[in-house]
């Protein structure tokens, strides 16, 4: 799971892989024929993340629950972040829930009765809800030692100035300042304040930043535009093609070819479609490959999506299964979850692959980085990743406001926890020069490939990752 970020171009010490989940331990349906499991019925908290689910015969609830508090999530939908559709057993009193098969594993301990905190009649009030805020933060979110964010303080802060009586302005200037200094694209605070929408979005990329302050009038759509046009008649020479719902742009020149991909999802106006989409593109653009000299795969604007997809994309690229990263809830006592490679049964290109990347790819835009990085046959050139690689987890609040933040520690192949660093690059590349916004990127990618034509030997030195 991981929220998309769509509006663009619309014009975690080493680890080993563990075996394979024995089909008898495979995932089955959580509701099959209008009933829940029976094995499952009743309550049950997650490690990590910070939810109680409890199902009942026909259907689950969700909870969200941080330090002793819980309430119902306010959602309508019974499992509005898509995590409970399928269990199995992983030990005595442990299941594994998931959205997927082939998705984030969630663990979850079965609790004798339903805390009474989650059924309590007391009232949400200000304070209640920027102590739960604080409480999220400090049980979830990842790496704060390595920040250097006492949690403890900021509580202690939310705890002086909020009161039963404080009004919602009082709750969001607090809250606010809860969250400053989180320079994380992955932490969102929403909500109507006298009658106004608000919203809390930090973590900018630089490079977006500047684009806004370049032309605060045309802002990024414009940006967005030229960075179309540029690769679909700069880079491509008006011979490529711009496809799955205009997320993926691709084409051969000569012998490089060059695809570039702007989202892990929303391939289709059917989100049940987008991945044949996806894999109709690729077994098009692969086929297209075979015999090139190198392929180009551009994630320099990539703005998330789904790691599924990306490790759809990914698979094309590689000729044996590879481990790329493993990830585990902030606070879980869980093993990591591995995420593997495999590869694909489909058109392929194993040949020489360089992947583009920048400060504006982000979340499932990076564990794709981290896929391909895994590949010994790709180098990584552009810039640093944004550093957001965790699921962003929403947090709705009782008074209607949604808090986001993600919850979730990803380590590399060499046990390296990458969270709020990104991933540098094998091979520096100003993909967005400052003195060029609307044209550097396009002519970045036509320098790189004619570096590739003319057997440049900096492409080919051995990554030091």
């Amino acid at each position: 799971m991981k929220a998309p970020l769509l509006a663009v171009l619309a014009l975690s010490a080493p680890f080993a892989l563990s075996a394979p989940v024995a089909a008898e331990n495979a995932y089955r349906p959580v509701v099959e024929n209008g009933q829940v499991a029976g094995p499952l019925q009743g309550a049950w908290r997650s490690r990590g993340y910070g939810w109680i689910a409890m199902f009942g015969p026909g259907g689950s609830s969700l909870f969200q629950t941080a330090g002793k508090a819980c309430y119902p999530d306010p959602r309508s939908q019974p499992d509005p972040d898509e995590v409970l559709a399928l269990w199995r057993p992983e030990a005595e009193g442990v299941v594994a829930l998931a959205g997927e098969a082939d998705g984030t594993r969630y663990l979850f301990d079965r609790l004798d009765h339903l805390p009474n905190a989650c059924i309590s009649a007391a009232g949400w009030t200000p304070d209640r809800i920027g102590l739960f805020a604080a409480d999220t933060f400090a049980q979830f979110y990842p790496a704060s030692a390595a920040r250097r964010i006492d949690w403890s303080a900021r509580r202690a802060a939310i705890a002086g100035r909020l009161n039963p009586k404080s009004t919602d302005t009082d709750l969001w200037n607090a809250l606010s300042d809860l969250l400053a200094g989180l320079d994380d694209p992955h932490v969102e605070l929403h909500g109507v304040v006298d009658g106004k929408q608000r919203d809390l979005e930090p973590g900018e990329a630089p490079t977006l930043a500047r684009v806004r302050a370049a032309d605060p009038k045309g802002g990024e759509k414009a940006w967005l535009r030229a960075y179309r046009d540029g690769v679909m008649t700069g880079v491509l020479k008006g011979q490529g093609r711009q496809v799955a719902n205009n997320r993926i742009f691709w084409g051969r020149i000569d012998d490089v070819g060059y695809i570039n991909i702007v989202t892990m999802g929303g391939f289709d106006k059917d989100p049940a479609n987008e991945a044949k989409v996806l894999e109709a593109t690729l077994d098009e653009a692969m086929t297209a490959f075979k015999g090139a000299r190198a392929v180009i795969v551009d994630v320099s604007n990539n703005r998330g999506g789904y790691d599924v997809l990306g490790r759809a994309v990914a698979s094309r690229f590689t000729d044996q299964p590879r481990l790329a990263y493993d990830k585990v809830g902030v606070g879980a006592d869980a093993p990591p979850q591995p995420v593997v490679v495999e590869v694909a049964t489909r058109p392929a290109f194993t040949g020489p692959v360089y992947l583009v990347t920048s400060d504006v790819t982000v979340s499932a835009g990076e564990t794709f980085t981290l896929m391909m990085r895994a590949l010994p046959n790709v180098r990584q050139v552009g810039g640093i990743t944004r550093g957001a690689f965790s699921d962003k987890i929403p947090k709705p609040l009782p008074n209607g406001w949604t808090l986001a933040l993600p919850a979730e520690l990803y380590r590399d192949p060499q046990g390296r926890v990458v969270e709020g660093k990104g991933l540098a690059p094998d091979l520096p590349l100003n993909v967005f020069p400052a003195n060029d916004l609307s044209a550097g990127h396009a002519k970045a990618i036509e320098g790189l490939m004619a570096r590739i034509r003319a057997g440049d030997a900096t492409l080919k030195a051995p990554a030091a990752r």
